[in-house]
């Protein structure tokens, strides 16, 4: 499938819709994440390119200059909606689509105020400082681990921590389970399913059918399953795990997932 990308100046520029920020061909997870929300909440997305890290070789300035302009940050994704301040974080990127979602999509920030703190929880444990992906960037040495704090040390601990939330939501999806629900909090989809079921693509092998291969995320998809693979990690998955993963992916969400970019054939995979 074609997409299309406007320039980050465009999207800054306009005052109507949706803009989001991704970099084509690759599924960087919390883009990927909202791209799921909005998918849910049936928000049409127009998708604008995410400046990559690093130095302009021709300019010798550095590439997100203009998107700390703007935004005062560089992380990925940025999200714009009307003429409003862009939101880069995804506890307001969850808010906003929750505001401006048809009315006609499920509720993903429950109304009740216990479940609405459960599902703020589990969020919390899989998106933010200390979670899983921010583990899962510091388990190696580059340019994105060093930004998240990578050393030795805290790269030694991550693997194990990251097995500490697979437990966390693998004792919560059998306790769901145990009174009828395939859902992380409550009886219906919450942003906890989705988030999790988006994120922990960082520590599970998924099939070409949810995320296809592409020619810039065939090296990150080979990390992901590697990480699968480290003993501790191995040994917290679960079928439940996998399971709640492809039902969520497959039921709710963008699948197979839409990424731009230069798509892989399988005969040509190596």
């Amino acid at each position: 499938m074609a997409v299309s990308f406007i320039t980050l100046d465009e999207a800054a520029a306009m005052t109507e819709g949706v803009r989001i920020t991704f970099i084509p061909g690759v599924q960087a997870l919390y883009a990927e994440a909202l791209k799921n929300i909005c998918f849910a909440k049936e928000i049409p997305v127009i998708r604008a390119l995410h400046p990559l890290m690093g130095i302009d070789k021709k300019t010798g300035e550095d590439r997100q200059k203009r998107l700390y302009e703007l935004t005062s940050q560089t992380s990925l994704p940025t999200m714009f909606f009307k003429d409003e301040r862009p939101r880069s974080v995804w506890i307001e990127q969850l808010a906003l689509a929750e505001k401006i979602g048809s009315a006609n999509s499920p509720a993903l920030i429950p109304a009740d105020f216990e479940q609405r703190a459960e599902m703020f929880g589990l969020c919390s444990v899989v998106l933010g400082e200390d979670g899983l992906v921010w583990n899962m960037r510091i388990m190696n040495d580059g340019p994105l681990g060093r930004k998240y704090g990578y050393t030795d040390a805290a790269s030694s601990t991550a693997p194990a921590k990251i097995a500490e939330v697979i437990g966390v939501i693998d004792r919560r999806l059998q306790k769901q389970a145990e009174q009828g629900s395939r859902y992380l909090v409550g009886e219906t989809l919450t942003a906890a399913d989705i988030y999790w079921a988006t994120m922990s693509m960082c520590i599970t092998a998924v099939p070409p059918e949810i995320m296809p291969v592409t020619e810039q995320n065939q090296g990150m998809l080979k990390f992901f399953a590697a990480n699968s693979n480290i003993p501790i990690i191995a040994e917290a998955l679960s079928p439940r795990i996998e399971e709640h993963q492809r039902h969520i992916l497959q039921t709710h969400c963008e699948t197979p997932a839409v990424l731009g970019g230069y798509r892989i054939q399988p005969w040509k995979r190596r």
